[in-house]
């Protein structure tokens, strides 16, 4: 089976490009040399299957950050028949100097000139027939986002897979010792072939950034803008929440409970009051998930997340860290194992360090489930908003409580250099492939961690045989009891400490935890618990949720990636430690007040 590799620098498109060709069909895969997994699928070509695999964007091929390592070492030691070389055409002129390390490789290539829509609206005019015949590789222009040149590009590498002469891995080793100078033969290529206009430039772009970049309400904007999404959230998500409770409901009600109605009281418990309300209560809270990334995706794909970057960098680089760092605790709002990986980037190994220290502490998604239960259970739809951006705001004091006292620990003198894309707007396409990630991913850990630890809980909850459910008889109320002289000055009742203790498997457990415990679902479960705890209890269980030892997964890829067991024990440890003291503090404090 041929070979067909995507290289590219960052933010040329090529994982756009990725996901249009292979659909759905990308799977990860390992490959000799290389330490990490990577992306790969299936697809036909000029009428056979080959196989493309998405590396890692990279600025160098003789660079030493991981991600370039990553792509000399794939391509050393794996036979690769063709390179998908995806440059942005609005860049040409600084992109075009990979495509060169490439020839200087003799490896068989198609330049792929992406973006040539954002090109022409910036004046910039691409002769690609000369540029292909100056280059020496077949070159074509596309808008991978859009699909507009998709099939002539296709016809262009089909045609290029057909004639191609793979260069094979063994003849590349020496070769990546050679690192020629190349600058003058970029200028005389773009100049021979490129037309740019007196003064490039998108105007819209440059006046938004006029505003969005003001050193003075730059900041306030952005986090007026969080705010924001999360009051949108709410509003789109709570009527959608709310429905499908009630689907859930309705379905256990008439459906559910007759059907199993012959079975034995144990057997019948376990699977309704168990398993479908544990992760019935979880699933109802995936369409405010999904409306939530939804708005992520546009700030993400519009290009004002490197805004952020940019506006962070100045105060970042006072915690020992910088823009790239908060990059990552945005990306940690999905998934903090992503954003973990994503500090491969960085070639100081103190700053990566400490990057991957504060990022456990961004708001998930699996956190967000969690924190939009206890807010609708015990705030007002008015208040609950402003009580989830408060808990925003502790993930920014939190890292930088972290940064300033761990700095000194993981020194970094490395420069940061970003680069500002115009604003795009993302497809319908991309917004439902991202909300459709969200569901996928949700229904994978229900079928792992979530239905394991809803069983876990329910066993301890209804054991030994003959007690009442729950009581302080059962094994949950004895390890809940057994837990209470820690946690109750924190006000977190033996019921909640149930819930944290599997939140260390997976933060998604939480809910289905409390569904367990309460023998309740849905609107039921949130006037119990409601019934059970004040606000201050509820916002310090919060407060303890967001800060404390990350999930399984988070544990799993700090240790693989950190490759130190000392700084994964500091990652469990630190978090633990400062959750109660912050939760403590919180508590104690409120309850000095007189709330």
């Amino acid at each position: 089976m041929k070979r067909i590799a995507l290289i590219g620098m960052p933010n040329a498109g090529k994982s756009t490009l990725f996901n249009r060709m292979s659909g759905a069909s990308a799977k990860v895969a390992n490959w000799p040399g290389v330490t990490v997994d990577l992306l790969s699928s299936k697809l036909l070509l000029a009428g056979e299957m080959v196989e493309l695999i998405d590396l890692p964007g990279i600025y160098d091929l003789h660079g030493f950050s991981d991600d370039e390592q990553v792509v000399r070492h794939f391509i050393a030691n794996n036979d690769v028949d063709l390179v998908l070389m995806v440059a942005n055409a609005s860049q040409i002129d600084r992109q075009l100097s990979l495509t060169l390390q490439l020839k200087s490789l003799n490896m068989p290539t198609v330049v792929l000139l992406n973006m040539a829509d954002e090109a022409k609206k910036m004046g910039i005019s691409i002769d690609a027939d000369k540029l292909s015949d100056t280059l020496g590789y077949p070159t074509a222009l596309l808008s991978a986002k859009y699909g507009q040149g998709y099939a002539s590009a296709y016809k262009v590498i089909e045609q290029a897979l057909q004639n191609s002469r793979p260069r094979p891995a063994q003849a590349l080793g020496k070769e990546f010792a050679v690192d020629r100078a190349m600058e003058d033969e970029l200028d005389t290529i773009v100049k021979s072939s490129v037309d740019f206009p007196t003064q490039a430039g998108d105007s819209l772009t440059a006046k938004i950034d006029n505003i969005a970049l003001n050193p003075v309400l730059g900041l306030p904007l952005f986090f007026g803008f969080m705010f924001f999404m999360f009051q949108a959230v709410y509003t789109i998500g709570g009527p959608l929440q709310e429905g499908m409770a009630w689907l859930f409901e309705n379905f256990r009600n008439l459906a559910l409970v007759p059907l199993l109605s012959f079975l034995p009281a144990g057997l019948n418990g376990f699977l309704i009051d168990g398993v479908y309300d544990g992760i019935a209560t979880v699933a109802s809270f995936v369409p405010i998930i999904i409306v939530f990334f939804l708005f992520m995706a546009i700030v993400e794909d519009s290009g004002y997340l490197s805004r952020a970057a940019f506006l962070m960098d100045a105060l970042m680089s006072r915690m020992g860290l910088d823009g790239r760092s908060f990059v990552m605790l945005l990306m940690g709002f999905g998934c903090n194992v992503p954003a973990l990986m994503g500090t491969r980037t960085m070639r100081s190994r103190g700053l990566r360090l400490l990057t991957m220290l504060v990022i456990p502490f961004s708001l998930c998604s699996a956190r967000l489930q969690v924190f939009v239960f206890m807010t609708t259970a015990l705030f007002s739809p008015s208040h609950a908003p402003i009580v989830l951006f408060s808990l925003y705001l502790m993930t920014f004091v939190i890292v930088i409580l972290t940064a300033l006292l761990f700095k000194g620990r993981f020194n970094s003198q490395e420069p940061f250099a970003l680069e500002l894309p115009p604003y795009r707007l993302p497809t319908l396409r991309q917004m439902i492939m991202r909300g459709w990630h969200e569901i996928s991913h949700f229904l994978k850990r229900a079928t792992k961690f979530i239905t394991i630890g809803v069983v876990m809980v329910w066993i301890l909850t209804n054991m030994p045989y003959g007690i009442d459910p729950a009581s302080s008889a059962s094994w949950s109320g004895i390890i809940g009891e057994f837990m209470s002289p820690i946690l109750s000055p924190a006000g977190i009742t033996p019921e909640l400490t149930i819930a944290l203790i599997f939140g260390f498997v997976a933060k998604e457990i939480v809910i289905g935890a409390l569904a367990v415990i309460y023998g309740l679902e849905g609107s039921a479960l949130m006037t119990g618990i409601a019934q059970q705890i004040d606000w201050v209890q509820a916002y310090s269980f919060m407060l303890f949720t967001l800060i404390y030892t990350p999930c399984l997964s988070t544990i799993a890829t700090l240790r693989a990636e950190a490759k130190s067991g000392w700084f994964t024990a500091l990652s469990l440890i630190w978090p633990l430690s400062l959750a109660w003291i912050v939760s403590t503090l919180f508590y104690q404090g409120a309850r000095f007040m007189g709330y």
